[in-house]
């Protein structure tokens, strides 16, 4: 019970990092959409992806290297040889794609970003600056300075929050929240290097271990490339398509749907250690547990959830942005929040493929998913509109999660539990009814509304016998502190 009991502790506190920053964009919501042109709040989101994808593509999965090979490393030298060649190289790549954004920004900026250089070139300062703060990120995980992680990844979120917020209410508009983004991630950069060159020094890199590091980390980059087409790449092909503006009446029905996902979040940092060492351990048994249950409890709150955020859509969005907005993007919700299920789900199953060490499934099944969702978004976009967007979204999805299964049972199975799955839909088709009957508008009436239907959903599903006893016993026992 001590390692489950462990477990569960390490799923609480990063689960409430993750809960933090999940909620942090819908936090963020209502401060641009209220205060900016929908134009603006769509070239907002198409920066934000940018920030996101770029990175992936310039860091050569180095960071990812400095994990893998610095958390063991006891030699002082051999550690800032690592982690300051990996540095000055991210720093040279990053420098590059700065300068390709720079040259290309009028050109970028009218395909994608509203016709707005001024801010294209914005972005272009804040590429490099986003690359070197994953480094240091990745440096506090390679020392196990976990709480230090959780603290900088908690401050560049709000920080984010906090100077965007001021610069849009003090009416500098979409300019002054691309610049404030800019520097909040400058300063967060800033308090995170002097941290590490006060723990570390400061040496010029030999390279000596840079092909080993890139060995490691470039298989990566085609992967990450992938999620992002199958997780990102729509907000793109809709802002070419139809417009950025159309762009500002995706992406918060999209953020919507999203929230379900933050409770796998936790599992996907958490899972595979405790996993690995049982597996090595010969205790496979131990491993179908974690399994079951990690399972079990993530639908548990994951398919309820996304009823709810279905049906609420709506209100949620006319409190959260505009009536335009969400009259527009309110049936962008419910694709996005199955979609999430089914990723939350192969988050916890593809486990047994890294497990087993096949990871070039992993890899393909991305690789496939990104095919069919460019391909798919590409067809559907120009007829369906944004709604087609949503659909080729879950259809990904669907695809990664049955590829992901098939090949995960061939190696290695564990109780599926199909029967919770009927039981947790039941209830929350019950639940449903609660929400369809009251119809709540007023914010008050949206949370008690809520409380009222996560009460009936628990005491459906305990009279269904969804949740049994002893289990209820052995997660209480295992999230004591």
């Amino acid at each position: 019970m001590n390692e489950y009991k462990l477990f569960g502790q390490r799923i609480g506190l990063i689960g409430i990092i993750n809960i933090l920053v999940s909620l942090s964009g819908i936090i963020l919501l209502p401060i641009l959409t209220k205060n900016l042109t929908i134009e603006d709040y769509g070239t907002w989101v198409q920066i934000i992806v940018t920030v996101g994808l770029i990175p992936s593509l310039v860091m050569l999965g180095l960071p990812g290297s400095i994990v893998r090979f610095l958390a063991a490393e006891k030699d002082k030298r051999k550690v800032q040889d690592g982690l300051y060649s990996v540095i000055v190289v991210i720093l040279f790549t990053s420098l590059i794609a700065s300068s390709l954004l720079f040259l290309f920004s009028n050109p970028l900026a009218e395909s994608l970003f509203g016709g707005r250089s001024d801010l294209v070139k914005i972005l272009a300062l804040i590429i490099p600056v986003e690359c070197l703060n994953q480094v240091c990120l990745d440096c506090f995980r390679a020392f196990q300075q976990i709480k230090k992680y959780s603290a900088f990844v908690f401050l560049q979120t709000y920080g984010m929050v906090a100077f965007v917020a001021y610069a849009v209410f003090s009416g500098y508009g979409i300019f002054g929240a691309v610049l404030a983004l800019l520097l909040s991630k400058i300063l967060v950069l800033l308090i995170m290097a002097s941290l590490i060159i006060s723990t570390i020094g400061i040496k010029i890199p030999e390279f000596s271990y840079l092909k080993e590091y890139l060995h490691f980390g470039l298989p990566t980059v085609p992967g990450s490339l992938s999620n992002w087409v199958v997780g990102s790449s729509d907000r793109y092909l809709i802002g070419y398509l139809l417009g950025v503006a159309f762009v500002g009446y995706y992406a918060p029905g999209y953020s919507l749907g999203l929230i379900v996902y933050m409770f796998a979040a936790p599992l996907s940092i958490l899972l595979l250690p405790a996993l690995s060492k049982l597996y090595d351990e010969g205790k496979e048994e131990e491993v179908r547990i974690y399994l079951k249950y990690c399972l079990k409890y993530f639908l548990l709150l994951a398919i309820p959830s996304a009823f709810g955020l279905s049906l609420l859509s709506k209100q949620f969005l006319i409190v959260l942005s505009t009536q335009e907005i969400a009259m527009k993007g309110y049936l962008i919700t419910p694709f996005i929040a199955v979609a999430m299920i089914l990723q939350g789900a192969y988050k916890i199953i593809s486990q047994i493929i890294a497990l087993v060490k096949k990871m070039k499934i992993i890899g393909t099944v991305w690789v496939l998913a990104a095919v069919i969702n460019f391909g798919l978004n590409v067809a559907f976009i120009p007829h369906f509109g944004i709604l087609g967007a949503a659909v080729t979204t879950l259809v990904a999805y669907l695809f990664a999660f049955t590829f992901t299964l098939y090949h995960s049972s061939k190696y290695f199975k564990f109780d599926f539990d199909l029967k919770f799955i009927l039981k947790s839909v039941f209830a929350s088709v019950v639940m449903s009814l609660v929400i369809i009957k009251w119809s709540p508008v007023k914010t008050l009436d949206i949370l008690i509304v809520i409380g009222v239907c996560a009460g009936v959903y628990a005491v459906v599903l305990l009279l269904l016998g969804g949740v049994k006893k002893e289990e209820i016993k052995f997660f209480r026992e295992m999230s004591k502190i």
